[in-house]
């Protein structure tokens, strides 16, 4: 029996999105990586932390058992590959990566894990803000992984952008398209285009959070 556009979306739109936000942070993780020049070992820890390191801690706060990337082994070909593929293809192109480079995909990642991680923890039936603290830590903790594990201080807490706060108020847009009755697809599409979107403003225009001044 064929699905209709709408089943289809229902049934495999949000795993599309989770593809599609593990991918960009593990992006942006091996972006990282490449630019701290590490070896291979290092890259694809440092790769995998960002991409699963925020969904593990939710799925350990929801008690979801097996993980994610346990569940779907797959992921850990792919980060291994895009690792070989990565020093193989940086060599022979001579890329410069600049700090610059990883926030694209960075940004794509916080804006499909916010607003993912907030529609998971609805559905697993936690009350509205402790769900939008899930869709903040999905995306949040893998970063922060990532910048520790290069020693550099967290960009979520040192660069004064609007990251988690941003991820936070996405993970609010996810739960009001949920009390109007949107699909659990269509609430995940349009949380995550804002939250994407506004990231990449705060990028580009330099916006800046108020600092403790001493």
């Amino acid at each position: 029996m064929s699905l209709s556009v709408g089943e289809w979306l229902v049934s495999y739109g949000t795993q599309a999105f989770e593809i599609i936000g593990t991918l960009a942070f593990a992006l942006s993780g091996l972006i990282e990586a490449a630019r701290k020049k590490l070896d291979l070992v290092g890259m694809a820890i440092v790769t995998a932390l960002a991409a699963f390191g925020g969904g593990t801690l939710r799925d350990i706060l929801l008690d979801r058992r097996p993980f994610f990337w346990v569940e779907n082994e797959g992921w850990i070909w792919v980060v291994l590959a895009m690792c070989a593929l990565a020093l193989v293809f940086m060599r022979t192109r001579h890329i410069e990566l600049t700090e610059k480079t990883m926030q694209w995909p960075d940004a794509l990642g916080l804006g499909i894990f916010a607003a993912g991680g907030t529609q998971i923890a609805i559905g697993a039936g936690v009350s509205p803000i402790i769900a939008v603290v899930m869709g903040v830590i999905t995306p949040v903790f893998g970063g922060v992984l990532r910048d520790v594990v290069v020693n550099e201080i967290p960009r979520a807490f040192n660069d004064h952008q609007p990251y988690a706060v941003i991820a936070f108020a996405g993970g609010w847009l996810v739960v009001l398209l949920n009390a109007l009755s949107w699909t659990p697809f269509w609430s995940v599409a349009v949380g995550a285009l804002v939250i994407t979107v506004l990231r990449l403003l705060a990028v580009i225009l330099g916006w800046r959070l108020p600092t403790w001044r001493v």
